[in-house]
Formats: structure tokens, C-alpha cells, sequence
């Protein structure tokens, strides 16, 4: 298992290069999509050609969210825009923009996948943001704005604890802190789920691949499946003996057989219930920690989940076998608050709400060292025929 190196310490944190405390205690956290981020190297006038910069990006951009909530205590709310430099692991000291929102604090929040922008989930509103890319003295900027967009279905609601979008950017699902499941179509606003009691209070929510369910778990009580082109009920996701549902997240790596993940915490502590997507059976369960799970995340290619507790470590795990491969102790001093995998899965972004960030790379571990084992003996053993054969041993 890989853990990272430290440079020097403070307060029990290890500081490195791919650290920074931004004065924000944050609350979400997401990688800005590939189509702004190709053009930190190009001309802002000119298309970038996505194709040929596909897996050789090396400027990230992440945005955080979050702040001090409302009153005179002096902590900002904002969204925060950092850059991360994937070649040198380095988290720009000062923020690319800070865009304050006032008294409303950005408590959740979501990417658009297309790019479009980031909706955030407010005391009393959902807000949308649009990016602004320019490019000035030859240098990309990317900051944020306040849309001329208002989503008026979403004003004057409650606090939704869970904001999220499809995979494609076609649907918006929200859950509230009382309770209410909403999805909609995408940017038409289309009311296409609307249940109004769907858990005491709506904790996460996850659309499968191909966006035909959202499963939603809450506060006490069984996960749930919904159909959203129905919009009725499909699956309940039966809790076992004391398990207290947490996060749920698909895996998007394949349309045809994806899995569901749903963080759990028993007495032994955090573990990650495995389900399939065809009959909504639980396949596995696996203790992973003995605090509780603060934040989740899959990544993209469904190779890698990650874990983030309240003791402030954070945990990527191999989904395949389940195991741990690389642990950050203390990660942040708080308690993790988001995890965001990058969309080519070479990342992982995560925040506390001690007003840190962090960056971890991800290293795959090395699955073909009993593959380069077998090629060196087929070299060996081809080696000792040609010699054979030409000293005569062979006829």
C-alpha cells in the first residue's frame, strides 16, 4: 500500500506540495470537466482538439465549496477554483478564483458533465453558476458567475442535502432535508420524479449508467431504486442486522452489468455493500475501517473507490478485489467532507471542513508482474532451444 510523503507537519497533517488550507471550511469538492480544462493550452478563441489531448492533460482545475454559513462569524462562503499540476503534484498556493455568495452557504453541489456549469444547493434555494474561461497576457483564467439562468422550481425549498447529475448531464436529482426526492430533465426542467416522503430525510443519491434509476438512501430505513421514466419505485435495498446506510454511487464503467456501492456503518465500523443492478441483490459486504465513512466516491473508469472519515484519513481502495491500496493518514485535521475522483481517474480531490484541500494521485498498482514473469521465462526458454538447435542437441 502506498501512503503520501510528507514535507514537514503541522498540526499533525502531513504538508505536502499537494496541500492547501484556503480559509474556506468546504463542503464539496468536483474536478472542472476536460472541455475547459483542454483549453489551459490552447488559444481561448480557437477549439481545442479534445481527441488529442485525451489522457495527456496535466493541468487540473478543482473547484470546493462551502464556508461559514450565515451570520457575523467572518468566514467567507464561496466557490473556489484551484489548479493542480499533475506532473509536479502541486496545488496552487492561492486560488485561481474565489467567488463569494454572500450570506448563503454552497452546502452541496454539482458539475454540470458537459461542462455548462455548477448548481448549488443553498439554505432556502438551489443556485446556478456558469464558467467563464479568458486568457489574459497569454495565461488561461477560469473563474465563476452567477447565471442569468434562474431555476424557479427550485426556489423557496428546503436544504437539499444530496445534488446530482446524470452521467450524459441530461438529468438533475435532488434530495432534501426533509425528505423529498426530485429528479428532472435537464435544462428543460421537466419534472419527472416527485415523492415527497421518500425517506425521513434524503442523505445521497446516485443515476445509474444509462440513466434509467436513481437510487436514493436516507435516514434510517432501506436504500431505494426508482424508475425515472415510471417514476415509481423499483427496488428496496434492505438493510442487515444494525447497518446505517451512508453514500451510494454506482460504477459507470459498464452500461451493460454496472454495480451499486452503498457505504454502511455497523458497530466494527465502515464497510461498502456491493449490489447487483439487475435484481437489486446484495453480492458482498466488505469491512473496510473501523471509524466511520465520511465521504465516497468511484472513479469514472470503476476502478478505484475512495473513502474519506472523521478522523480526517482518506482510503482508495481497488474496486475489483476490494482492497486497500493506498492510504493518506490524516489526510486533512477535520473530518472528510467530499471526494471527487477526476474524470480520467488519475486524481482524487478531497476537503474538510478544517478549510483544507487536497489532491492524491492515484497509482494503479502493478497487475502484470506475474505476466512480465512468464514473458522473461518464454525468452529463457526460447534462448535455450536456439541454442540447443544449433549446437546440434536438437535434430
Amino acid at each position: 500500500m502506498g501512503k503520501s510523503s510528507s514535507s514537514n507537519v503541522d498540526g499533525g497533517v502531513e504538508i505536502d506540495g499537494n496541500y492547501k488550507k484556503y480559509g474556506v471550511p468546504f463542503y464539496g469538492a468536483a474536478f472542472v470537466p476536460p472541455n475547459l480544462i483542454t483549453l489551459s493550452s490552447h488559444n481561448v478563441d480557437e477549439p481545442s482538439n479534445e481527441e488529442e489531448n485525451k489522457g495527456l492533460i496535466n493541468d487540473y482545475y478543482v473547484v470546493f465549496g462551502g464556508g461559514g454559513g450565515e451570520g457575523r462569524s467572518g468566514i467567507p462562503n464561496a466557490l473556489v477554483i484551484s489548479r493542480f499540476d499533475h506532473g509536479s503534484n502541486y496545488l496552487s498556493d492561492q486560488p485561481v478564483d474565489k467567488f463569494g455568495t454572500g450570506d448563503d452557504l454552497p452546502y452541496r453541489m454539482a458539475v454540470h458533465p458537459g461542462g455548462e456549469g455548477v448548481i448549488c444547493s443553498l439554505p432556502k434555494s438551489c443556485r446556478w453558476y456558469e464558467w467563464e474561461a479568458t486568457k489574459k497576457e497569454d495565461a488561461f483564467t477560469l473563474s465563476l458567475k452567477q447565471s442569468e439562468k434562474v431555476l424557479y422550481e427550485l426556489e423557496h425549498i428546503e436544504q437539499q442535502l444530496a445534488v446530482t447529475f446524470s452521467h450524459d448531464g441530461s438529468l438533475l436529482a435532488l434530495g432534501g432535508e426533509d425528505g423529498k426526492l426530485r429528479a428532472f430533465k435537464w435544462p428543460s426542467m421537466e419534472s419527472l420524479v416527485d415523492v415527497p416522503d421518500a425517506h425521513a430525510s434524503v442523505k445521497s443519491l446516485d443515476f445509474s449508467p444509462d440513466g434509467k434509476f436513481l437510487v436514493s438512501v436516507g435516514s434510517g430505513g432501506p436504500g431505494r431504486v426508482w424508475d425515472i421514466s415510471a417514476s415509481t419505485l423499483t427496488a428496496s435495498l434492505a438493510k442487515e442486522n444494525d447497518e446505517v446506510f451512508g453514500f451510494c454511487r454506482f460504477s459507470q464503467n459498464s452500461a451493460n452489468d454496472p454495480v451499486l456501492y452503498i457505504t454502511a456503518m455497523r458497530d466494527r465500523g465502515g464497510s461498502i455493500v456491493k449490489w447487483n443492478t439487475k435484481t437489486w441483490k446484495r453480492i458482498s459486504s466488505k469491512h473496510i475501517v473501523r471509524d466511520p465513512i465520511s465521504a465516497f466516491s468511484v472513479s469514472d473508469d470503476g476502478k478505484f473507490l475512495a473513502i474519506g472519515t472523521i478522523q480526517g484519513d482518506v482510503y482508495i481502495l481497488n474496486a475489483g478485489s476490494m482492497k486497500v491500496q493506498t492510504i493518506v493518514k490524516k489526510a486533512h485535521l477535520g473530518l472528510v467532507t467530499a471526494l471527487a475522483f477526476s474524470q480520467d481517474s488519475r486524481a482524487l480531490a478531497s476537503a474538510s471542513l478544517d478549510s483544507s484541500a487536497r489532491v492524491t494521485q492515484i497509482k494503479e498498482t502493478k497487475k502484470n508482474g506475474f505476466n512480465i514473469w512468464i514473458i522473461l521465462l518464454f525468452i529463457l526458454l526460447a534462448a535455450a532451444f536456439y541454442y540447443a538447435k544449433t549446437e546440434g542437441f536438437l535434430s
